[in-house]
């Protein structure tokens, strides 16, 4: 049974577009009762709850479990933001603080202990920043990571139900590096009961402390005691730094502040420049900061001026254009154990830089809607650098391929370009639904894409943006910009297509030009030079749309969107997209009458001449022409677009006397336009009558001896031929008397000599390279058996020499190998006729056949094999080759009709008359003309004829 997806939700065995009454949907993608999910149950003593329709997890955002019954399975809305109440908790890492995320009431008591981490407070925001309540006390200490409590930033009632030593609410107990509580501008805490403790808060100032109790609202007396040691360390009697002046521009901002003198000139050493992007006017210094070093801020340091009498100033930069900034500065003096010195800062302010020419329109396309009109669409830039006033559209018209202009599209061996559709959008405006599930089918659904997740759609989406600005970057880097001329836009010695992105020269250019240049371009196929320019035209857009009209039908253009910024007079760099408008229906139809013409010296001909198409479907490429005499079946004759500039027409010669009539039809890019209307044209009779018999006499004596010297030719070729395959791969074999010549004057005996009488066949195998192979007995060839059943390789009585001596050399060169995946020789019968190679038996045949016989047509009772024995099989072949390689052996066919399978299905190398010896060189290369499996042969060996033991493994 075939396994299918559903588009919607599965029901008892069929795919439904909506779950039926009494079913609730459930993991998005099947219908389950209300009993069964009851049943289904989380960790702990949570179940799953109905709601929407849907049985999920815990009720969405907005909603809770009904308060009657904390195991209710359904849920009702809250009265604003939801409640979820957690237990006490000691917060002593971040992993800690993530168990508190979503949390707003802490039933209970807050303790925070951190004493390592890095760049902590943006992750405790992230995991605290929903507290409202606390209801017991709230206690930090020995926190040396924390800079400030700006991660409670939902922190608005500390009830004291429980208080720490009986008295304190709050209390923050030796933190080395807390220096702000929160921004009480904008922060309400309210403490119900109990009383604060700050104590060895070295970096604290008193101030916050005061502030804090001011606040809260606390009823309790202040007392001295529970404040000390606080503040030690720290300049806690700032003063406020006024800046003076600034200046923007689009990528810098230059400051300047009023001098501080302090009441030792020699306790300043520097100030220090805070700046970070800040797109709204709510930060704070501390914010981003912790303990351990970690800062969301840029930091510049400022060096005194040598003058004290000049005003202290900086250039930050580089910076974004049209971007706000959150700037500070603070002054850094030193910290003398003894005396308490004043420190010095100013307060945030916020400072926009200038706008600056926009990044390039994003996901540029262009689509036909019509011939003569192309839809542009674009999203706007990723970084506009300013308000955004208008788009430029410019577009031109792009000259055809050269190679068009270049064919003779009347050749038999060349065809008419297929159609192009236009680029862009025309095949996404195509409704292209998925076919609807069978409601009332079985259980096998339809077929259809899953859906693509948030995550891979803006994964797409951002892919798609880099690679857009990569290719533009390598536009604008590699390619050469284009050279302007006065009255003209063409560029010097650059073809279309190897011009700058910003085509028309518009980036970085003041936009001089007023109003818009519009009307019809000229013909496309005026000239034949595929290097003209054609000229441009231009349009603006406020939307990220527009529809260019008045083109050329079934012609490619170039458009290029420049975003603008009015502000700074600039637009960006262009992006540009190709696309081709569609043809018209009529526009390679013949605007006039086809004329003919006779030439009285000229006879049985006629000239037809016929008007071109004025705006022809892209380029022209070839005319038709049909004709007959009287009621004959008509003659067809192709005329070249070339033939057709030089003539403005055709001649139709070798005609007969008598009445024709002739009709004329153009096709361009697109296709064929219409025939036009029949022209009729009466051809006189020739005044003279050539003697056809001259013409006998001279043509097929000729035709005779041209036929005659063709044979000769093809005989002599294929007697070379012959000569060289008895004599094959230009090898000479010589031998003492030519009249007789044996193959075993080129095979020496040796201890691989079998008697023949050892020897017994008894049936056939089949057919091998050089004749029929036998099953049979050997005796003696295996140490310690004395019969072995062995394959008996023969060669054909007919053979060639050349083919009796490879058969040889086939032997000889398995006596190399010693390998069990390769197949062994067991001996050599060459005395006597006729010559026999003994070989171990593969019973099962070679790989090739042994893998065909196990399909289901051929077999019944075998199963293919499973992967893991393919992979064996695999394996072993590799093995095989290795074995080869490493005694510098190229097989040079190696494929599966050469791989021999035994009995217990051991792959093992076989045939080897093709191998050779690489030992001196690590290559071969082959010569003269033989027979190679060009099927299995890798590049190198089909190109140069070299063989080395990686082409062995292509």
């Amino acid at each position: 049974m075939a396994c299918a997806a559903c588009l919607h939700y599965y029901h008892e065995g069929r795919c439904v577009q909506d779950c039926p009454p009494d079913t609730y949907k459930f993991e998005g993608w099947r219908c389950i009762t209300m009993d069964l999910c009851e049943h289904v149950h989380l960790a702990g003593d949570f179940h799953f709850v109905i709601h929407g329709g849907e049985c999920m997890p815990e009720c969405p955002s907005g909603f809770t479990r009904n308060e009657s019954n904390n195991h209710s399975m359904f849920c009702s809305a809250c009265d604003g933001l939801c409640d979820k109440i957690c237990d006490s908790k000691t917060i002593d890492s971040v992993d800690a603080a993530q168990s508190l995320m979503g949390c707003t009431v802490i039933k209970g008591n807050l303790q925070i202990n951190i004493r390592r981490g890095n760049n902590i407070a943006s992750e405790l925001e992230s995991f605290m920043g929903l507290i409202q309540t606390v209801t017991g006390y709230v206690r930090i200490r020995h926190s040396h990571t924390l800079g400030s409590l700006s991660f409670l930033k939902s922190l608005r009632y500390i009830n004291g139900e429980e208080l720490m030593e009986g008295m304190y609410a709050f209390s923050a107990i030796d933190n080395q590096r807390l220096q702000y509580l929160w921004d009480w501008t904008q922060h309400n805490l309210t403490i119900r009961a109990g009383r604060l403790s700050f104590r060895f808060n070295p970096k604290l100032c008193m101030s916050e402390i005061h502030n804090m109790w001011e606040k809260t609202d606390i009823t309790e007396k202040f007392e001295e005691g529970d404040f000390r040691n606080n503040g030690d360390r720290a300049s806690c009697e700032s003063h406020i730094l006024k800046f003076k002046s600034n200046s923007t521009m689009s990528n810098r901002i230059k400051l300047t502040w009023e001098r501080y003198r302090p009441p030792d000139y020699r306790d300043l050493i520097s100030f220090i420049v805070y700046y970070k992007e800040a797109p709204h006017q709510n930060i704070t210094e501390f914010d981003g900061q912790d303990g351990c070093g970690s800062n969301s801020w840029n930091m510049v340091d400022v060096d005194l001026p040598q003058d004290k009498e000049i005003d202290p100033g900086v250039l930050l930069s580089p910076l974004k254009p049209w971007t706000q900034y959150a700037i500070f500065v603070k002054a850094i003096t030193l910290v003398v154990e003894d005396k308490h010195i004043p420190g010095a800062k100013s307060d945030v302010v916020y400072i926009r830089t200038s706008p600056s020419e926009p990044s390039m329109p994003m996901d540029t396309r262009a689509y036909s809607n019509s011939s003569s009109k192309l839809v542009v669409k674009w999203s706007p830039p990723l970084n506009p650098n300013g308000n955004l006033t208008f788009y430029l559209i410019r577009w031109q018209q792009q000259a055809e391929d050269k190679e068009l202009y270049q064919h003779n599209y009347c050749s038999k061996e060349l065809k008419i370009p297929i159609r192009i559709s236009a680029t862009g959008l025309a095949d996404m405006e195509d409704d292209t639904k998925p076919t609807k599930p069978d409601l009332s089918g079985g259980d096998k659904g339809p077929c259809c894409p899953c859906p693509k997740t948030k995550e891979d759609l803006k994964a797409e989406i951002d892919d798609a943006s880099y690679r857009k600005v990569f290719e533009n970057f390598l536009h604008n880097s590699i390619f050469t910009p284009r050279v302007w001329r006065e009255g003209g836009c063409r560029a010097a010695g650059l073809p279309p297509d190897r011009r700058r992105r910003d085509l028309f020269g518009v980036a970085n250019s003041t936009l001089a030009r007023g109003g818009n240049t519009t009307g019809l371009e000229g013909n496309g196929t005026d000239g034949e030079s595929p290097e003209r320019e054609f000229p441009f035209m231009e349009d603006r857009s406020k939307t990220e749309f527009i529809e260019i009209t008045n083109l050329q039908p079934f012609t490619v253009y170039r458009i290029d969107i420049h975003a603008c910024n009015q502000e700074v007079r600039r637009c960006s760099a262009g992006a540009f997209v190709f696309s081709r408008t569609k043809p018209a229906d009529k526009a390679d139809d013949m605007p006039g009458t086809v004329n003919q013409e006779r030439d009285e010296k000229v006879e049985g001909s006629v000239l037809l001449r016929w008007p071109e198409p004025v705006n022809p479907n892209g380029l022209i490429l070839m005319y038709e022409i049909k004709f007959r005499q009287g009621t004959e079946p008509e003659k067809h004759e192709c005329v070249s677009r070339q033939h057709y500039r030089v003539h403005k027409g055709a001649r139709l010669t070798n005609l007969g006397s008598g009445n024709y009539s002739a009709r004329v039809r153009a096709t361009s890019l697109a296709g064929n336009g219409s025939w036009t209307e029949p022209v009729s044209f009466y051809v006189t009779p020739r005044t003279r009558d050539y003697d056809i018999t001259f013409y006998l006499v001279i043509i097929i004596p000729i035709i005779v001896i041209i036929l005659i010297a063709s044979l000769i030719t093809a005989l002599f070729f294929i007697n070379k031929k012959r000569n060289s395959d008895r004599l094959g791969n230009g090898v000479l074999y010589a031998s003492v008397n030519p009249e007789y010549f044996s193959a075993a004057e080129m095979y020496v005996p040796d201890e691989w000599e079998v008697a023949r009488e050892k020897i017994t066949m008894h049936k056939e195998l089949g057919q091998g390279s050089f004749g029929m192979v036998y099953e049979g007995l050997a005796k003696g060839v295996v140490k310690d058996d004395p019969e072995t059943r062995v394959a008996i390789k023969t060669v054909n009585e007919s053979a060639s020499m050349r083919e009796r001596i490879e058969f040889l050399n086939e032997a000889s060169v398995m006596k190399e190998f010693n390998c069990h995946h390769v197949v062994r020789l067991l001996g050599v019968v060459s005395q006597g006729q006729p010559t026999l190679v003994i070989m171990e038996l593969m019973t099962r045949g070679d790989l090739k056949s042994h893998l065909r016989s196990l399909r289901k047509e051929n077999t019944s009772s075998q199963v293919l094999p499973p992967l893991k024995k393919m992979i064996q099989m695999a394996g072993e072949i590799a093995d095989g080759m290795a074995y080869l390689n490493a005694n510098k052996f190229v097989h040079r066919d190696l494929a599966a009709r050469n791989c021999m399978v035994a009995e217990d299905f051991t792959v093992k190398i076989g045939d080897f008359g093709m191998t050779r010896d690489i030992y001196e060189t690590d290559y071969y290369r082959k010569g003269g003309k033989g027979l190679l499996p060009v099927r299995w042969m890798s590049p190198e060996s089909l190109k140069d004829g070299v063989f080395t033991t990686n082409s062995d493994v292509w």
